[in-house]
């Protein structure tokens, strides 16, 4: 384990396992839930997002992410519901090439605090592989509302699939560790700023951007932050207004038939972890 990530091999995984894959020379990394059987459920952007739109999503959530249409390794490599970014890959589509790290949950502060990148770990505990997997079972037929780089992204997915926090107030504050060290660094630097006629010469004023980079970071952290709680993942629609109420009553009663099929999916996540297997 270092301080930058942590690194694993594929035979070390397990179902449940948040993991994650650094892209563009460590630019940003992509996240997702292992579900056994070498598949990861994952949240990108909405396949019918087109490509000559901007879209904030598309820093952390490259087309490279979307598998080929012919997976040569699984056939359902690529299942995605309409209107959904969230996704079920194989291992290989998610890496993408690149090496497999997996997210540390119950870290202790200093640990946390120590780790130069956001995004590899939290301070929160992680809840029974069964839970998870569910979490993201259910998640991948009823979707995770829409992309959003800062506030909604695919490391808040994991996250949210193995811990069930959200917050219960729209601050603009994700759960995402990556997003709180891109904001930080800049908000440190600005608040730091007061304190250059206290310190001498530019480590002083180092040493102060980097305490309040750190700051700022376990601050943030899902962890420790006490607007979050804990939401069930079939009360997530709901509860965040995912449910689009100008569908009209004619589709009520659809929308109720595919809530319970959703809701009968995922309460068989073992059985689902059996098929997976299978394949």
């Amino acid at each position: 384990m270092g301080l930058l990530s942590c690194r694993v091999e594929r035979s070390e995984i397990k179902a449940g396992d948040h993991i994650y894959s650094w892209r563009a020379l460590y630019t940003y990394s992509h996240h997702g839930i292992y579900v056994g059987g070498q598949k990861v459920v994952h949240f990108t952007r909405k396949k019918e997002t087109s490509p000559s739109t901007f879209d904030s999503s598309s820093i952390s959530s490259s087309s490279k992410l979307e598998p080929p249409l012919a997976c040569p390794t699984f056939p359902d490599c690529g299942f995605q519901q309409p209107n959904s970014g969230v996704i079920l890959s194989c291992l290989d589509c998610f890496l993408d090439k690149g090496s497999l790290y997996c997210f540390e949950y119950g870290v202790a502060p200093s640990v946390f605090l120590a780790k130069v990148r956001g995004g590899t770990c939290t301070t929160a505990y992680s809840d029974p592989p069964g839970t998870v997997i569910h979490r993201a079972m259910y998640l991948l037929q009823n979707g995770f509302g829409n992309y959003d780089l800062f506030e909604n992204n695919c490391e808040d997915f994991a996250l949210y699939c193995k811990t069930g926090l959200l917050p219960i107030d729209d601050q603009g504050i994700g759960r995402s560790g990556q997003a709180s060290s891109v904001i930080g660094i800049p908000l440190a630097a600005i608040f730091s700023s007061p304190f250059k006629l206290l310190v001498a010469g530019p480590v002083g004023m180092a040493t102060v951007t980097a305490g309040m980079y750190c700051a700022g970071r376990y601050i943030t952290d899902i962890g420790v932050r006490k607007d979050v709680t804990k939401v069930a993942v079939e009360d997530l629609a709901v509860n965040l207004g995912w449910k689009h109420s100008s569908e009209g009553t004619c589709d009520d009663n659809s929308n109720a038939d595919d809530t319970s099929n959703a809701a009968h999916f995922s309460n068989k996540p073992n059985e689902e972890h059996a098929n997976i297997h299978k394949i």
